[in-house]
């Protein structure tokens, strides 16, 4: 019986970013299947006091460096959004709305690049219209969905449950009970779900 592997991310993330570009290929080696869960970063962050590497100057130019080095190793291309840190919370709800749809992985693929290749600022709601045009979604239709109160309560029990699993950044994947923080941790992942 093939594993599942669970992924909690933010597209705010440049660490989800690079985990997700990696996500078809471990699926590929393992077998397992992956269930990508949509969590709001900074809801974990608040509920467990940790913040972004890019509140401390120092460990933030080097996760920037370290960033990089996982980019080249993948070879994706991941350029420093000027505009990080970025609220996701709209993006998130987006997620959520399509997650599970068939046009979830398009949505997703949509908001990774706009943020983390195209370097735009996804914080303003008329280039995120643009973004979402281009990527063949009806804004209109998606801002319905993120208002959508079943949308905003799937959101939040997503970041509960990834809080009460001992979740504190993005991204953390499960295999099983067991559980493994940062895109860093690929191999461990990997090994887990081969196990």
């Amino acid at each position: 019986m093939s594993k599942t592997i669970e992924f909690y991310f933010d597209v705010g993330s440049p660490a989800s970013y690079l985990a997700w570009t990696q996500l078809d290929a471990l699926a590929e080696r393992t077998g397992a299947s992956i269930e990508l869960k949509p969590m709001l970063l900074g809801g974990v962050f608040m509920a467990t006091g940790n913040s972004s590497p890019a509140t401390v100057p120092a460990k933030g130019a080097h996760s920037r460096i370290d960033m990089q080095r996982y980019a080249q190793r993948y070879g994706v291309t991941l350029n420093q959004n000027p505009f990080f840190p970025i609220n996701t919370l709209q993006l998130m709800r987006g997620a959520a709305a399509y997650q599970g749809s068939a046009d979830f992985d398009r949505y997703l693929e949509t908001i990774f690049t706009a943020m983390w290749i195209d370097e735009l600022d996804m914080g303003q709601p008329e280039i995120v219209g643009k973004v979402l045009a281009k990527g063949g979604f009806d804004p209109a239709e998606v801002m319905a969905k993120v208002s959508d109160p079943a949308v905003k309560e799937q959101l939040k029990a997503t970041t509960e449950e990834a809080v009460k699993r001992g979740v504190f950044g993005a991204p953390t994947f499960f295999v099983g009970d067991e559980m493994f923080f940062g895109q860093d941790r690929l191999d461990w992942v990997e090994a887990a779900a081969k196990a």
